[in-house]
């Protein structure tokens, strides 16, 4: 018993997981994948590098900065004793020729950064804000990709229904040929009654193959987007209000990095205005040596060394710091109007949609009331057409109606979650 029952068991977990793995795609499943498959995700990783990059190019301002260097020079004038002491010099028999007119070192110059005037600090933090600033926009980006993804996926619900409510007119149809043919055949209708039956199916069986070709070709440019397998087709959105009508668009944090950028940038012009202090140190070897009387008395080559602390201000950014204040004031202004112009737009944008709402659910409550009136209709009409009251002209146009009404009520539907789902992506909610 336990041996049948183990593949029973096994048989059924395939046949769950087979089951699980064949349910449609959702909305949500779809815009996640349009996001991960869409080239420009890339460029969040990017953008991280590139601020790691930035920030230890600042840090390694830090770093003593060293170079070497060998030297050979000929001057045509050189330090010397004036005339008399050296007259006097010689007369007592001392030899000092002066310092030579050739002159060679190799040597070392350090520097270490000791104070910065806070530039450093200043540009690490402009380069967070325009790291955070690019991102936002990334996001802004992105997040214009869902809307496509939602275009083409109630197109294709809307193309199911359509194929779907065609389909229930050819089977209409269809039962309506055959009888038309019975009656033919019992001499209760002409063979033009049947002409017209079998025209208006051939019809409709067109626009079924348009509907499909359309619904592939829509479908196929949705799976692209998202690299998804959406042959078990789509599920229906739930119709689900926003939970508040308060924006949360990824371009408002766009325009808080923004405004944050501008502060930071104006941030540094104050750095630019301190003093530095820095630590140096020099070394060489060679002639003449720091100590030159030695050097007039003797060529040999000594090594010399000085260290010391050196404060420097460049005064000359006082010139253009009040007018890159306000550069970057005006900057900040700039996107204050445009975040408030966005909102604007939103605002009216949702008001919109929110009309469009209450529209088609208005329409939707006389919809099953239409089509039910219509269904009695061309039911109506089947029957006095078998009667002989009435001609089959009129019973093609009552199913006509009948599907038209099918038609719209699903659109309607259909209209009515992309409204909803279209005022959630106004909103980001």
């Amino acid at each position: 018993m336990n041996l049948l029952r183990i593949p029973l068991a096994f048989i059924a977990a395939i046949l769950a997981i087979a089951h699980v793995a064949a349910a449609p795609a959702t909305l949500e499943e779809c815009r996640d994948a349009a996001r991960t498959n869409y080239p420009l995700i890339k460029n969040f990783g990017l953008l991280d590098s590139s601020l790691q990059l930035d920030l230890s190019a600042i840090n390694r301002g830090w770093l003593p900065v060293g170079s070497l260097y060998a030297q050979a020079t000929a001057q045509n004038v050189v330090p010397g004793f004036p005339d008399i002491l050296s007259d006097v010099l010689t007369h007592m028999g001392a030899d000092i020729p002066g310092l030579d007119r050739f002159q060679y070192k190799i040597g070392v110059d350090v520097n270490q950064a000791i104070w910065d005037g806070g530039q450093s600090s200043a540009g690490r933090s402009v380069a967070r804000a325009s790291m955070a600033e690019r991102q936002a926009a990334l996001e802004a980006q992105l997040y214009a990709v869902s809307e496509r993804v939602d275009e083409l996926f109630f197109a294709v619900l809307l193309l199911d229904e359509q194929i779907r409510q065609t389909e229930i007119t050819a089977s209409v149809l269809e039962a309506g040929l055959a009888d038309m043919r019975s009656m033919l055949r019992h001499g209760a209708a002409s063979q033009s009654d049947v002409d017209i039956f079998e025209a208006r199916l051939l019809g409709v069986a067109q626009q079924l193959a348009a509907a499909r070709s359309s619904r592939a070709s829509s479908l196929r440019v949705l799976e692209i987007f998202t690299s998804l397998d959406l042959s078990d087709g789509l599920a229906m959105p739930e119709p689900e209000m926003p939970r508040t009508l308060v924006p949360e668009r990824p371009e408002l944090k766009l325009y808080d990095a923004r405004r944050s950028l501008c502060a930071a940038r104006e941030a540094a012009v104050g750095s630019t205005l301190m003093p530095r202090i820095a630590f140096f140190a020099q070394a060489f070897y060679g002639y003449p040596g720091y100590d030159y009387f030695k050097s007039m008395m003797t060529r040999d080559l000594t090594f010399n060394a000085m260290a010391g602390i050196k404060i420097s201000w460049n005064f000359s950014a006082l010139y253009n710091s009040g007018a890159e204040r306000r550069r970057q004031r005006l900057a900040a202004e700039t996107v204050e109007s445009d975040r408030s112009l966005f909102l604007l737009n939103l605002s009216m944008q949702a008001a919109s949609r929110n009309g469009r709402i209450s529209e088609l659910r208005a329409l939707m409550a006389d919809d099953e009331r239409i089509i039910a009136l219509l269904e009695s209709a061309r039911k109506a009409a089947e029957s006095s057409l078998r009667n002989g009251v009435i001609d089959s002209t009129t019973l093609l146009s009552r199913i006509a109606d009948e599907n038209t009404a099918r038609i719209n009520a699903s659109y309607h539907q259909i209209q009515l979650l992309q409204s909803i789902c279209q005022l959630k992506h106004i909103l980001n909610q």
